[in-house]
């Protein structure tokens, strides 16, 4: 179920920023968090050793969209060199940047270097929504429809027959407001955003805002929370593609995520139709290509003859998380990856009931990223923490209904580390 929290978030923001008020010609606006520090220029976060900074924030020019509004691109950066990159449009993640187990840092999710890459034809076209936050309804919706207190909502079907990731205008393709903030917690950027009554057919004002925060111990923590006038699906996530052993460079070369080691707590998953809609059944994982309860290289059953796969071409598939979600806010692991090349590892903990794991089966070499690197077959994977897909549809998965005078919260958490045991990468 939903986790309802009448109490508000609370934050102290250091300086608001908005990403229409970027500064322009490129100009790179440093923001330092410590009187009297100078900020670190762009090598602190390419490959290197890591070692103890102060925090940071930078703005710069990104791009503009059509109407003239610029849009900014912030890099954070914690105390161990660590950095995520971010923008307004889309509340886009650009680059996460994290040690191996060298100690040499490397950029692990998928992305572009301008704004008008994410707008380009070719991208809208293979549209693998790199790093965006998705709303109002991460994941698909049957036929593009529900019925909710006796009326049935239409909304955009832009997956064949079916709604996907909010629609063809969802919060992806939006430029939310933006502030920095810097507390106890780490470094971090808010993004707000008001959805109108009948954006994209869904009933409701929704007012929604999203705080990333990367703490000193390299840990992504993604808190969503949302407020609506009247009773609305929401569910809502983020979808960044990663790849631990690196996604630009020398360390990119070659490796897609197959032999990446997967875990996921869960004992069931929600077999889907032809079209990826799920058929209400929470199936055992046991004996199937969908038991990653014990660590498991993607790619060892990807091939597999299993209707399933045939059907997502590879992992296209929410998984039932086994822990208890009835406590409020309670974090509880997901998932487990392991890239043995690099040695590094990714946590996800999340207080959310499924798990969406795609392994980039889509991706097809067409869309060329940062430094150069072409994003082929399998090049990246997603693990995106939601509720089920299709549940306004699903009397039996959890509810996805927020209600007046209840409050959506959500958080999620991307723990890196790493580990001693790891193969060369040459």
């Amino acid at each position: 179920m939903l986790t309802f929290n009448a109490q508000t978030c609370t934050t102290q923001p250091d300086q608001r920023l908005t990403g229409h008020r970027a500064g322009k010609a490129m100009l790179l606006a440093v923001l330092p968090l410590v009187a009297g520090v100078a900020l670190a220029n762009e090598t602190k976060s390419t490959e290197g050793d890591m070692s103890q900074q102060e925090r940071s924030i930078e703005q710069e020019m990104f791009g503009s969209l059509e109407d003239g509004r610029e849009v900014a691109l912030y890099t954070l950066t914690n105390a161990e060199g660590a950095s995520f990159s971010v923008t307004p449009y889309g509340g886009t993640i650009v680059a996460l940047k994290v040690p191996d187990a060298e100690g040499n840092v490397g950029d692990v999710v998928l992305g572009f270097n301008s704004l008008d890459d994410y707008r380009s034809p070719a991208y809208r076209q293979a549209n693998p929504y790199f790093g965006a936050l998705i709303g109002r309804y991460g994941n698909r919706i049957a036929d593009g429809r529900f019925t909710l207190d006796g009326k049935t909502y239409r909304l955009p079907t832009n997956d064949g027959d079916n709604h996907l990731h909010g629609g063809d205008t969802g919060f992806d393709r939006r430029l939310w407001q933006a502030e920095t903030v810097e507390d106890e917690r780490g470094v971090g950027i808010i993004l707000t955003l008001t959805s109108a009554d009948g954006d994209q057919g869904y009933p409701g004002e929704l007012q929604t805002r999203v705080r990333y925060t990367l703490s000193d111990d390299n840990a992504l923590t993604i808190d969503y929370r949302a407020t609506a006038d009247a009773a609305t699906p929401v569910n809502l996530t983020q979808h960044s593609y990663f790849n631990l052993d690196g996604v630009s460079g020398q360390e990119a070369q070659g490796h897609d995520i197959l032999g990446h080691r997967l875990m996921i707590d869960a004992d069931r998953f929600t077999p889907v139709d032809e079209g990826l809609i799920p058929t209400g059944e929470m199936r055992d994982v046991a004996g199937t290509p969908f038991d990653f309860r014990e660590a498991t290289a993607i790619g060892e059953r990807i091939d597999s003859e299993n209707t399933q796969l045939s059907r997502g071409q590879g992992y296209d598939h929410n998984f039932v998380l086994n822990a208890d979600r009835s406590a409020d806010g309670e974090l509880t692991t997901a998932a487990r990856v392991v890239a043995e090349n690099s040695g590094r590892v990714m946590e996800v903990q999340t207080t959310e009931p499924g798990l969406q794991f795609y392994s980039g089966n889509f991706l097809d070499g067409s869309l060329t990223g940062k430094s150069g690197t072409s994003y082929g077959h399998r090049f990246g994977l997603a693990l995106e923490t939601q509720h089920f897909p299709d549940s306004p549809n699903q009397d039996g998965f959890p509810s996805t209904i927020l209600k007046p005078g209840e409050v959506y919260e959500s958080r999620t958490r991307y723990v890196f580390s790493t580990t001693s045991t790891h193969s060369s990468a040459d």
